[in-house]
């Protein structure tokens, strides 16, 4: 399994900005997901190699995944932040599978180590 390295992250505000990267590139799909403390982990953004994203209605016109392919990095930018968005964010890569929707976990198999949002109230 690949090495996806993350950074980025911290102290959010509410109707702030944050960007997380990761490095990671070569795979036909790449998402970011994120689990809020004593909650299961929820799928947030995807990107595939055609170039088609996929985001949870959560974020949806807040948050935008995209990607440096010569750099081999993946981004989220994530803009107009609530306390809800705090939560430990992880990037992952792998591919979609047959009757699996995008952000599903089960299309991942490689995973960063982990950025935590955290809220600065």
């Amino acid at each position: 399994q690949a090495q996806l390295v993350q950074s980025g992250g911290g102290s959010l505000q509410a109707g702030g900005s944050l960007t997380l990267t990761c490095k990671a590139s070569g795979y036909s799909l790449m998402g970011w997901f994120r689990q809020p403390l004593g909650k299961e982990r929820e799928g947030v953004a995807t990107l595939a190699v055609d170039g088609s994203t996929t985001y949870a209605d959560f974020v949806k016109g807040r948050f935008t995944i995209s990607q440096d392919i010569r750099e081999n990095t993946l981004y989220l930018k994530m803009n107009n932040l609530n306390l809800e968005d705090t939560a430990m964010y992880y990037c992952a890569t792998g591919f979609t599978r047959m009757g699996v929707r995008r952000l599903d976990e089960r299309n991942f198999r490689s995973w960063g180590q982990g950025t935590q949002v955290t809220d600065n109230s």
